[in-house]
């Protein structure tokens, strides 16, 4: 006699038919879209901070439950402002959003539950007719009354014809374990993609960039425009030692200050706080070195953004 899998175990059900399928999730900036993808995978695969367009790059997790694959995909928010107004780099970011919905099955559009702002609308409209789009109203928990929902999900619902709607918060694991539900059956009856336990299909390298840029910006808060970017010079790895060389990039005198800090403090706080993580990441030794240089008008280089990695 088996025992069954409790409900929302990882354990396949060998009997099921496989399902899997990729999901974008999409919305303008700071709603909360990477909190929710490394909620939905179960560990810190997207870094996350107050400033805007902290996602620079189209990021995958993987979370197998069941029989069933998800494959979530992360996106920047999209840039809404002017033509005129926007650099390489903001053009850059729109085209991986327009890219990723042209390859997924299902699509979160995420909204903060209750407002309905003209960014929004403009995202909203970029949304392809003819696959299946959720409503994801995220942070529920900030809502001072639940009764002011029904009203505007209402009208939500003249303004697309959404497949579900999901008020949720991404910080509460149950709203995380039904929106996995209510996903599922709008996946594709085929094999999974990935192994089992996988959970990103991102390489441990832009993993150790994207947590040096997350600490750069939750450090600098305010004062450093976003447009500073992260590029490894080195990474290797000796046994259960990683050897990472690093090079943040900005744009002006004054931004390399800044990263800097008096005496360097904040140049070694921001080194200190990514080797942490790291070395939880990758379960192993980190050995971290960080430099700060110039680069003026990388932002709206397309060769410098495709040195730096950007697709």
């Amino acid at each position: 006699m088996t025992d069954t899998p409790a409900p929302g175990s990882d354990a396949p059900d060998t009997d099921a038919t496989p399902r899997c399928g990729l999901i974008a999730i999409v919305g303008r900036p700071n709603v909360g879209k990477s909190t929710l993808l490394n909620a939905l995978v179960g560990q810190k695969i997207s870094i996350t901070s107050r400033k805007a367009q902290t996602t620079r790059h189209r990021i995958t997790g993987i979370r197998t439950l069941g029989a069933t694959q998800f494959i979530f995909v992360d996106t920047p928010g999209f840039q809404t402002k002017e033509i005129r107004g926007r650099t390489a780099l903001n053009r850059n970011l729109n085209r991986t959003v327009t890219s990723v919905l042209g390859d997924v099955d299902v699509v979160l559009f995420m909204v903060e539950a209750g407002r309905f702002s003209l960014d929004d609308a403009k995202v909203l409209a970029l949304l392809p007719p003819d696959k299946p789009v959720f409503l994801v109203a995220n942070k529920l928990d900030v809502v001072a009354r639940r009764t002011d929902i029904l009203p505007w999900l209402k009208s939500m619902q003249e303004r697309h014809p959404f497949t579900e709607y999901v008020p949720m918060s991404s910080t509460k694991p149950t709203d995380v374990e039904r929106l996995f539900k209510i996903v599922e059956p709008y996946l594709p009856q085929q094999p999974w993609l990935h192994e089992e336990d996988a959970l990103t299909d991102r390489s441990d390298k832009f993993m150790a960039a994207e947590l040096i840029r997350e600490k750069l910006f939750r450090l600098t808060g305010d004062e450093l425009p976003y447009s500073a970017t992260v590029v490894i010079d080195k990474y290797e790895e000796e046994g259960n030692l990683r050897r990472i060389a690093a090079t943040i990039v900005v744009e002006r005198d004054a931004h390399k200050g800044m990263v800097i800090g008096d005496g360097g403090e904040r140049l070694k706080r921001i080194g200190s706080e990514t080797r942490v993580e790291l070395e939880k990441l990758t379960d192993s030794k980190v050995f971290l070195e960080l430099w700060v240089k110039v680069r003026s008008g990388w932002a709206d280089s397309e060769e410098h953004l495709r040195s730096y990695g950007y697709e």
